[in-house]
């Protein structure tokens, strides 16, 4: 094992575009034996989103209500996580007065049910909410995993859950390349660490090694063999990760190709262009796009823009109306109240 950086218990989160292999790589951290993510929850953003009805959690009382939120319903599939919920929403209650606190204590909870330290969570969509997520946890730190947007395109067209069509799939790779890429300059190398679907799958060690030393801890050759814990650490409903069963292989990089139609490729790879260059990828120049295609993508793209200002806007108004502050305080009071 590799001696890096001394170790911590900094929240990780693990986020990319939808389908681009973030499951996998949640399994190969969660193999770590210091490292536990859970299956995609649903209480993160959604309590993020709804802070302002819980009221001020300086009141046992608000805090209960929030725990009950997490921890008892079925939309925030807390239930796949294997707790009892009683024991983590009564640890929520007798716990600090902020949000943070809250889910913090949820997601340790589910470390701590594997003998683990380290915690943090993985979903994609925290692409797109990175800002929200560090001012819950304001020491996090980001693996961002890249893949060939024509790969990720691909794959969601497939999937039984994608219903927005081949234009929103290729602006949704476009758009998290854009706001990932203004978080990696602004956190840095200490904060936010890239790396690429393929060279994950064709030589896991390397790129995992890369990984633990960003986040100072030591490699453990158990990270190269995720599908061992597939069948508990995957929830059976997500047929859509059988792959993940399966010893790590790279037989579906650049499978885009077999995949999309000549037009689909060509409008990928005349409005993704400069970003698939910038991340390794090179263009398949197999002609150009029509107007009326790139008419069309261009409304979706601008539609994405739009609806993503306008959360922006709507979360600078809900701010001003939070009754306190939102970061986690949970690490700070275990370590003052341990023996």
């Amino acid at each position: 094992m590799d001696t890096c950086a001394p170790a911590s218990d900094r929240p990780l989160f693990v986020l990319g575009c939808p389908r681009s292999g973030t499951t996998l790589l949640q399994l190969m951290l969660h193999a770590h034996p210091r490292i536990a993510l859970p299956p995609e929850t649903r209480f993160v953003l959604p309590a993020y989103e709804s802070r302002l009805r819980f009221g001020d959690l300086g009141a046992p009382e608000n805090r209960a209500a929030l725990a009950r939120w997490i921890t008892g319903r079925k939309e925030t599939r807390f239930d796949e996580l294997g707790l009892d919920a009683g024991p983590v929403a009564a640890r929520i209650t007798d716990g600090p007065p902020t949000l943070g606190s809250a889910l913090g204590i949820a997601l340790r909870s589910y470390a701590e049910s594997h003998g683990k330290v380290r915690w943090g969570d993985k979903r994609p969509a925290y692409a797109l909410h990175v800002e929200e997520i560090l001012r819950l946890f304001p020491d996090a730190q980001f693996v961002h995993l890249v893949r060939d947007g024509r790969d990720c395109v691909a794959s969601l067209l497939g999937m039984p859950w994608w219903h927005r069509g081949f234009h929103e799939a290729v602006a949704t790779w476009a758009q998290v390349m854009d706001v990932t890429r203004h978080h990696a300059r602004a956190l840095g190398p200490g904060r936010w660490h890239e790396l690429r679907f393929e060279d994950l799958v064709a030589d896991p060690e390397e790129p995992l090694r890369a990984v633990c030393a960003f986040l100072g801890e030591e490699f453990d050759p158990g990270m190269t063999e995720p599908h061992r814990l597939a069948g508990t650490a995957v929830p059976a409903r997500k047929t859509w990760h059988r792959r993940t069963h399966g010893a790590v292989d790279s037989s579906r990089a650049g499978s885009y190709r077999q995949r999309l139609t000549p037009a689909q490729i060509a409008l990928c790879d005349a409005v993704l262009g400069r970003r698939l260059i910038r991340h390794g990828y090179e263009p398949g120049g197999t002609g150009r796009p029509g107007a009326a295609e790139l008419l069309r993508y261009r409304k979706v793209e601008a539609l994405r823009r739009a609806a993503r200002a306008k959360r922006r806007v709507l979360d600078r108004a809900a701010r001003v109306r939070e009754t306190g502050p939102l970061a986690d305080r949970s690490r700070a009071a275990r370590r003052t109240t341990a023996p």
